[in-house]
């Protein structure tokens, strides 16, 4: 009865890591036709599902596998699919400990900060954006303010009422 229990939980992690994955990926590949998907100027809508990781504990492999697999298909530089996914990475780990030990509405926090401080540098780097960093930031942060704080916490609010029909294994 064990074993059972842990495998329906272990089923149920990866079908949230996977269907964030995918949407991850299918958004940003909408986004990326307007051309909004990488460059100093990015809103990429598919970052709002990085508060995700405050419901489920799967959103952050999903939301990390997402990112680099939306990287590659778009055709983004080696650097970006590094540390562009790792800046993803890192801003859903925070939201997940932000939102499960502070508050959920700072959630959206970690991968602002994280997405404005390591993606100029990759716009700079990988893309030989001419722009100053600080200019890449301002752009980069404004970018993440609308996906992730405004975006992001809509979905957060949309999503509230009805987490535990749909994100079972959060506690």
């Amino acid at each position: 009865m064990h074993k059972e229990k842990n495998n329906k939980k272990m089923l149920l992690f990866i079908t949230h890591a996977g269907m964030t994955a995918a949407l991850y990926t299918v958004l940003t590949l909408t986004i990326a036709a307007f051309g909004l998907a990488n460059g100093a100027v990015q809103i990429r809508i598919s970052e709002a599902l990085t508060v995700l990781p405050y419901f489920t504990p799967a959103a952050v492999p999903g939301l990390f596998v997402g990112c680099v697999l939306s990287n590659i298909l778009i055709g983004a530089p080696i650097w970006d699919v590094i540390f562009g996914s790792l800046a993803t990475l890192i801003g859903a780990v925070g939201t997940y400990f932000l939102g499960k030990y502070v508050n959920k509405w700072l959630s959206s926090v970690p991968p602002i900060l994280a997405n404005t401080l390591i993606i100029p540098f990759v716009l700079k780097y990988a893309y030989g954006a001419e722009d100053a960093l600080p200019f890449l930031m301002l752009t980069v942060g404004i970018g993440e303010i609308i996906s992730c704080g405004v975006l992001g916490s809509l979905l957060l609010g949309a999503l509230e009422p009805i987490k535990r029909r749909i994100f079972t294994n959060r506690k």
